[in-house]
């Protein structure tokens, strides 16, 4: 169902690591080539409320987990030229609200390098089955925001973010 469709009882749900996943797209030697990877997910909880404009999500990433494909590259980005992986070894995202509805979204904040900017996150597909919670969505973050500006026009500057959540009650 989309997000606007479905009302969930108040609960609290732990995002499951294992069938989770946070997927990103940008581009790469001034918008050439494409680049598409993941992250690997920590942690995390949703706490859904009554109303829905009350419910919370709150998202860890492990910065070390970044994987393109391309050992190189991905040694590269945690390095302390990109992520910073050692001294900053977590991206954590924290929704302040909902918007439910037709557009519905999360506001909240991410967390990158100790940098934390706001952000939505367009919800797409919401889905409760028993003990069991699934959702979707999407978002573009700017990573010059973060503070993370090595290799301009050689290294995309957005990326694209897809995040497919399991959590269970």
């Amino acid at each position: 169902m989309a997000a606007s469709e479905i009302q969930l009882p108040p609960a609290s749900y732990e995002i499951d690591q294992a069938a989770s996943t946070l997927r990103f797209a940008t581009r790469a030697m001034f918008g050439l080539l494409p680049v598409r990877g993941s992250f690997t997910i920590s942690h995390g909880l949703i706490t859904v409320a009554d109303p829905a404009e009350g419910s919370l999500v709150h998202v860890v990433v492990q910065t070390g987990s970044f994987e393109s494909g391309n050992q190189q590259r991905d040694d590269h980005v945690r390095s302390a030229d990109y992520l910073d992986a050692a001294r900053h070894p977590e991206i954590g995202f924290r929704s302040e609200r909902l918007r439910s509805g037709a557009d519905a979204a999360l506001y909240g904040e991410l967390t990158v390098c100790g940098v934390t900017q706001p952000i939505a996150v367009a919800l797409g597909t919401v889905v409760q089955e028993g003990k069991r919670l699934t959702a979707s969505g999407t978002t573009t973050i700017d990573r010059y925001a973060f503070g993370i500006t090595k290799a301009k026009g050689m290294t995309g500057r957005r990326l694209k973010i897809a995040v497919d959540i399991v959590a269970h009650r």
